[in-house]
């Protein structure tokens, strides 16, 4: 790994709609975001499944849970294989670029030699660039959506907040899967807050009535989304996860930013929300001016970051826009509804 750890074995977790075809050129990989599982028809079911963007009658669909999550994949809650104990705290995050190398050899499993789409919105989005930069002659169409480079200051800031609210758990150092979780209930509220945008609280979580000093639907909003959380993740997953985040950089070791991104040859089209506070349109223009003649649009969203997980319509014409405009090129910058 990229830290210089060595793990004696890992596993994925992955999930696979349609078929391989003959010719082998109707492979579609998605990469999910921090607390997602590889199943896009859950969570992006938008632009997955019968009759949308990415139909398993027509596209091999591939994703793989990330390692260091809790969906079936190599994680904190697994086993040390040498040590047999579980690994809790001791878990190595993997970086991006340490994701992505260990994909390879399901990929080779699986008989795939060339990926036709590969799409990813958020953390998706980072591995996304990390493989394109490693084989630039896999892909022949990249997406990255609502994702960066290098992992921004800003981005770290809100990260280590919410390490902060999980190590401030008292049950913290315990090692049981129930440890700090009500530490990460409170990260998960500070991460919606940049997952959102204002214009998305005032429409969604208004005050009921004028005469009202307490008891805000933002408030329980927000308890809200830290329990549905919790139900479903742990701890140990969610802080490692941010770490991994943090690391990206594809210009570690390769130059600089710049140079690594030049260094991709899949057609490209980066993809910004408007409203994005946490992964703003500047960090996808960039991407897009240094990978070769690559393209960049913008989605006008009320839903800021989360907009990749939602605006599935403007996504889904983007991509259909850009496939089949090849030989009538889309502008290198611009707006789209």
């Amino acid at each position: 790994m990229e830290s210089g750890t060595v793990i004696p074995a890992y596993h994925l977790a992955y999930t696979t709609h349609g078929r391989l075809n003959e010719r082998g050129d109707n492979v579609v990989w998605i990469f999910h975001a921090l607390t997602a599982n590889s199943d896009p028809a859950e969570w992006w079911d938008g632009l997955v499944g019968s009759g949308k963007t990415f139909d398993p009658s027509k596209w091999f669909i591939v994703c793989v849970n990330m390692p260091g999550s809790c969906y079936g994949s190599i994680g904190p809650l697994d086993t040390h294989p040498s040590k047999e104990e579980i690994y809790f705290h001791d878990f190595p995050f993997f970086t991006p670029r340490d994701m992505i190398r260990a994909y390879k050899p399901l990929r080779e499993f699986l008989g795939i030699q060339r990926i036709h789409i590969g799409i990813g919105g958020s953390m998706g989005g980072q591995q996304l660039l990390e493989w394109a930069i490693e084989e630039p002659n896999l892909f022949e169409h990249i997406f990255p959506i609502a994702t960066n480079a290098q992992h921004s200051p800003w981005g770290m800031a809100f990260n280590a907040s919410q390490r902060w609210c999980i190590e401030s758990d008292p049950s913290w150092k315990e090692k049981n899967d129930q440890a700090g979780i009500e530490g990460m209930k409170v990260a998960r509220s500070i991460a919606l807050i940049s997952y959102r945008h204002y214009e998305t609280y005032l429409q969604s979580q208004p005050n009921a009535h004028n005469d009202q000093i307490e008891n805000f639907r933002s408030e329980s909003y927000q308890r809200y989304q830290g329990e549905k959380l919790a139900k479903r993740f742990n701890a140990f997953s969610y802080y490692k996860l941010s770490q991994s985040m943090d690391s990206h950089n594809v210009g570690r070791n390769r130059g600089n930013v710049e140079a690594a991104l030049q260094q991709i040859q899949a057609k490209t089209l980066a993809i910004g929300i408007e409203t994005d506070i946490l992964f703003p349109p500047i960090e996808q223009q960039l991407i897009a001016a240094h990978i070769p003649n690559a393209s960049f649009k913008i989605i006008k969203s009320d839903y800021g970051h989360d907009g990749f997980l939602l605006e599935f319509e403007s996504i889904g014409n983007l991509i259909h826009e850009f496939i089949h405009s090849e030989r009538n090129p889309i502008p290198k910058f611009a707006v789209t509804n």
